[in-house]
């Protein structure tokens, strides 16, 4: 096997680095997950994970976890209610019954209609823990916030911020859209969409927004009106994580002086950007446990391709950053995870260089393809008639 006797060091304790670790102790391999968070208590932000079948759920399965997976589904999570700006119902998927058929049909994954096939969702603080738990013991070295990287050897050697450093002879770059480790492979700079998220936070929702959390039924909720989108839903802590998405300008951030940790503040510019949007929605804002985090959307280019290295690589956002339209980020880092895990320990390639390289061509391709309809998505949910389009996009699968 091409990792005998190997270190492999993963960076990021995402969805993808712990799948990856997870698949790579399955085959005996030695590896080390290096994680910027202290422990494993820290909250999870982000809203609920829908697996879909050729991804996410594939990869599960292939790591001997869909028991744990489908014990802890919201059945609930992955329904939707649509909405005007005026908070008029307009869709409500929890009135429709599906057959089993229905419920695991493939998605059309090249347009709207894959945002309105409904899948198994998972709140990601839960899934992160399965993925967790099926480790080995001391497999993820917490509090290991990388720095810098050197060669040694026919390795690496990591430094991290707490003054460590340790050695491996493969490294995987499995920490995000931010990622440090993904200069050393591509210096390519990511491209703004066009499209800025501010993402909001409110625990003890069931309290803070009590009529936004009721009229959610423990699903999602979708509104659309005058180019902008405001979408949320809840989790199983009781928690509930909304996005308001709108077409900026890239500099707005940086321009605007808001401070994201005023809540008053942000409640104001609410009112002025969000100006004929119902005041059913400012309970949203005005929540005592609320936090917000700004998120400009970027994207790496559609044929980007870097240089294959022998003893480094990327999986997930690190590799192919892009917008959530088409909710596959997750997905797909978890497909890259299974696909390199078996380039790795299969028998079908020589050396490590030639595993990459086919891992790495095949993957591209696959987040190109994704990447495209993700910006497609965002384009059409920001559009004039976002709302009747996704409505009748709804409608239709309803009538299947």
């Amino acid at each position: 096997m091409l990792l005998e006797n190997k270190q492999v060091a993963i960076i990021g304790g995402g969805m993808g680095g712990l799948l990856l670790a997870r698949l790579l102790q399955m085959q005996n391999v030695n590896v080390k997950v290096y994680e910027r968070d202290n422990d494993d208590k820290v909250r999870v932000q982000g809203s609920p994970l829908d697996l879909h079948e050729d991804s996410g759920l594939k990869a599960m399965e292939k790591a001997d976890l869909l028991k744990e997976f489908y014990a802890n589904v919201r059945p609930n999570a992955s329904k939707a209610r649509i909405v005007n700006k005026d908070f008029e119902l307009k869709f409500d998927e929890h009135s429709i019954k599906k057959s089993h058929s229905e419920l695991n049909s493939k998605p059309n994954t090249n347009s709207l209609q894959d945002i309105s096939k409904p899948r198994p969702e998972i709140d990601r603080s839960i899934l992160r823990s399965i993925l967790i738990q099926s480790l080995l013991p001391e497999t993820i070295v917490w509090n290991s916030h990388f720095t810098v990287m050197e060669k040694e050897n026919k390795g690496w050697r990591l430094h991290f911020k707490n003054e460590t450093s340790f050695y491996a002879n493969l490294v995987i770059a499995a920490d995000g859209a931010n990622s440090k480790v993904r200069s050393y492979l591509n210096a390519e700079k990511p491209i703004y969409s066009g499209i800025t998220m501010l993402e909001g936070t409110i625990y003890n929702a069931k309290e803070n927004t009590p009529n936004l959390f009721e009229f959610s039924k423990g699903g999602k909720v979708l509104a659309f009106g005058n180019e902008q989108t405001i979408m949320y839903g809840t989790k199983g802590d009781d928690s509930l994580m909304f996005l308001l998405s709108s077409k900026i300008p890239e500099n707005w951030i940086s321009e605007s002086n808001l401070d994201f940790k005023n809540n008053q503040e942000v409640f104001e510019w609410f009112k002025e950007f969000y100006p004929e949007w119902s005041s059913k929605w400012h309970e949203l804002l005005l929540s005592n446990e609320l936090y917000f985090i700004p998120r400009p959307q970027y994207y790496f280019p559609l044929d980007q391709t870097w240089k294959t290295q022998e003893n480094l690589t990327m999986i997930g956002d690190a590799a192919h950053r892009m917008p959530p339209f088409a909710g596959k980020g997750a997905n797909l880092a978890m497909l890259d995870a299974l696909e390199l895990a078996e380039c790795l320990t299969g028998n079908q390639f020589e050396t490590s260089e030639n595993a990459i390289t086919y891992f790495e061509r095949q993957m591209l391709e696959r987040a190109s393809r994704a990447t495209e309809d993700t910006l497609k998505n965002g384009e059409q949910l920001h559009s004039k008639n976002a709302l009747e389009k996704l409505v009748d996009i709804f409608n239709a699968t309803k009538m299947q």
